[in-house]
């Protein structure tokens, strides 16, 4: 299997490849800048970087209007390169696939604070803006109409923060997209336990020492290990981890490797502006305003939406064209990633696609 190869920012095209296609495919990327961008809390950039990778192409109308864009949001300290994978993507943009890009135009956004978009480790450090998911929303619209002249999608694809912003875009911006399809999060305030390990990484990264209020010389080290050891954890997937990972020596060797792998690409400043956007999340009393199909996918070993609560079913029901799926937890699932695994909800994106076909 080819790899994917990730390109330097700017404008440029790179090739990726999987076994199950046939043919290169190729990926775009690009910066979107906005002038003067005004967030939620009041505050200004002069300039906000806004990073993006496109596959396929845009296919207009008789009006001009791009008819086959689809968007896929990220997770919380991710970027539109996840989706690159060979677990999504190798499932997805291929030949006669769900989203072949010989019919569809895929965007993949960076948001605000993540990837290559504008974020305080660009300099601004603390300083930066204190941006929540209502800015992120806007700041991809703005790309979307004003960078790449899409103003409708035929999908809004996101998973874990993207599938929290795919609510607020339904609620806010009800024609903009045919279908949508939120996978990994729930309706409701960011609260009880939530709420907590978010509070508990963000409190870890302020309590050390070597923060000094985010204007540090080099990482705080133990306070980011602090922040990050409750990231793996919540990620988790217990009958995964329990089947790949049965000893002691294999379940140390796996938490060594993860946290290696991690720690490097981390930032301070970043991760804390990350974890901070979800305090002002909370769609559940305009649900009803959600007018597109929506299809709707947690699964039962996510340690960050767990299905107990019992939240999920009932604000699907308020949704006017909604359908709620929960995939049941097996040694094969991956926890709140079983996002990013299509074999697992591919089938689901089919239907949506079928039921919200324009007639």
């Amino acid at each position: 299997m080819k790899p994917w190869i990730a390109g330097a920012l700017g404008a440029l095209t790179v090739l990726a490849g999987g076994a199950a296609q046939a043919a290169d495919r190729a990926v775009t990327q690009g910066d979107h800048l906005v002038a003067n961008f005004a967030f939620k809390s009041g505050e200004t950039l002069p300039a906000l970087r806004l990073h993006y990778r496109t596959l396929g192409q845009p296919k207009r109308d008789a009006a001009g209007r791009v008819t086959n864009a689809v968007m896929v949001l990220h997770g919380t300290g991710g970027s539109g390169a996840q989706f690159l994978s060979p677990q999504f993507a190798d499932e997805l943009y291929g030949a006669g696939q769900p989203l072949d890009i010989s019919r569809y135009y895929v965007i993949l956004p960076d948001g605000i604070g993540h990837g290559g978009s504008s974020k305080p480790s660009d300099g601004l450090k603390a300083a930066f803006p204190d941006y929540d998911y209502d800015d992120m929303v806007e700041a991809q619209r703005r790309l979307l109409v004003d960078g790449l002249k899409v103003d409708r999608l035929r999908l809004l694809m996101g998973t874990s923060m993207g599938c929290m912003h795919g609510f607020i875009w339904g609620e806010i911006h009800p024609d903009f997209a045919q279908a949508i399809m939120p996978m990994a999060c729930l309706t409701g305030p960011i609260a009880g336990v939530n709420r907590t390990w978010r509070r508990a990484a963000m409190d870890s990264i302020r309590s050390d020492p070597d923060w000094r209020g985010g204007d540090y010389a080099a990482q705080p080290a133990l306070g980011l290990r602090g922040a990050l050891n409750l990231l793996i954890v919540m990620g988790a997937a217990p009958q995964y981890w329990q089947a790949q990972f049965p000893s002691r020596e294999a379940a140390d060797a796996n938490y060594a490797a993860r946290f290696a792998a991690d720690f490097p690409t981390r930032d301070a400043n970043d991760l804390l502006h990350q974890l901070d956007a979800s305090r002002t999340y909370d769609p559940s009393k305009g649900l009803e305003r959600i007018t597109a199909p929506v299809t709707w996918v947690n699964s039962t070993d996510d340690l960050i939406n767990p299905p107990d609560l019992g939240l999920a079913e009932p604000a699907a029901k308020r949704l006017k064209a909604g359908k709620f799926v929960l995939i049941q937890a097996t040694p094969d699932t991956r926890g709140h990633g079983t996002h990013t695994w299509a074999k697992f909800w591919k089938k689901d994106l089919v239907d949506l696609l079928a039921r919200s076909e324009p007639k």
